[in-house]
């Protein structure tokens, strides 16, 4: 399908005001390693989002597993994917 098993790439992710990386494996999983963090939230990860909350002054929480930073990171690796390799739509059909 793809050449490579993983590919991930590090953001500032402005929903939970923390560095997270975004991870996306040849089968089209997705991942971000900020929803194990904040996703479900320990009290002292709670605490300091709630001191993150202040200090930008906005609300701050996790926008789940699938997030639209994720989403689009995804997507757009498929879709350079497939430009570089027009066979790679039929491919990914094919095993789904």
């Amino acid at each position: 399908m793809v050449n490579w098993q993983v590919t991930a790439t590090t953001i500032h992710c402005d929903a939970v005001d923390d560095e997270v990386t975004l991870m996306v494996y040849k089968d089209g999983t997705a991942k971000c390693t900020g929803y194990k963090k904040y996703g479900e939230p320990t009290r002292e990860t709670l605490s300091l989002l709630k001191k993150r909350q202040k200090q930008v002054d906005r609300n701050l929480a996790c926008q789940g597993a699938e997030c639209e930073r994720v989403v689009q990171y995804r997507d757009n690796l498929f879709k350079e994917e497939a430009e570089k390799n027009p066979l790679f739509e039929l491919m990914k059909e094919h095993q789904q």
